[in-house]
């Protein structure tokens, strides 16, 4: 069975839908191999960052996204919040936001 892709709101998908063309294609690929394998979804494509919380790692000649996502019951899979990296590192307030996110859904 496929997973579902939901947005934890309307405007990550319009953060997602601005990124720049290579960027936003390579992510629309990571979607469906999400959708297809799930939790089977490994690196490069995929991370584990803990406490349900994973990562999504789309990339392009114009540089990385990252989108934090997690799984909820029922095959669905939320996107919890997304971000052009301009560093090697993920910035803390990023993880913030998302961490913040996962704990919301998760606990309805």
């Amino acid at each position: 069975m496929n997973y579902t892709i939901e947005y934890f709101n309307e405007r990550v998908l319009e953060e997602i839908e601005k990124w720049p063309d290579g960027i936003l294609a390579d992510y629309a690929r990571l979607v469906e191999l999400l959708m297809e394998f799930g939790p089977n979804l490994k690196m490069p494509h995929s991370k584990a960052l803990g406490k349900g919380l994973f990562e999504l790692r789309p990339k392009g000649k114009e540089g990385i996204g990252r989108t934090f996502y997690c799984y909820l019951v029922g095959q669905r899979i939320i996107i919890l919040h997304a971000f052009i990296k301009k560093t090697q590192e993920t910035p803390e307030n990023e993880m913030k936001v998302a961490r913040k996110r996962v704990k919301e859904v998760q606990n309805g």
